[in-house]
């Protein structure tokens, strides 16, 4: 079986290690990125199974890097779920327009991440 792959997308250092610290212990294989450029860069790379993106990153936002990885043919399988602090109606409906494939408000809950994870991968 071959493991399953994640990028962490978020500018905040602290959400990036909390994640990965959650993760890393589940046996994905994970990869961090701090900045919408380096996100994308990374994703064409790799071609994680999921991405969890920050919306407001420095370099490319979060809509506009999902926008570029849905549009890309070898990314568009990439689930895409957007985490931010922004948690109106209008940014969730903006992230469903770019392609994402869910919405989590910040702060959130370690064990929601955890069951939507082993849930999208079918653990």
């Amino acid at each position: 079986m071959t493991q399953k792959k994640i990028l962490i997308a978020d500018d905040n250092e602290n959400i990036r290690e909390a994640l990965s610290y959650l993760l890393e212990d589940q046996g994905y294989k994970l990869w961090l990125a701090g900045d919408g450029t380096e996100t994308l860069a990374k994703a064409k790379g790799i071609i994680p199974d999921i991405l969890f993106l920050d919306v407001m990153m420095p370099g490319m936002n979060g809509y506009d890097v999902c926008r570029a990885v849905k549009d890309d043919p070898e990314l568009k399988k990439t689930y895409v779920i957007m985490l931010t602090a922004k948690g109106q109606a209008a940014e969730q409906e903006r992230g469903r327009e770019v392609g994402a494939d869910e919405y989590i408000v910040k702060p959130f809950s370690p064990m929601e991440i955890l069951a939507k994870v082993k849930n999208i991968l079918g653990a």
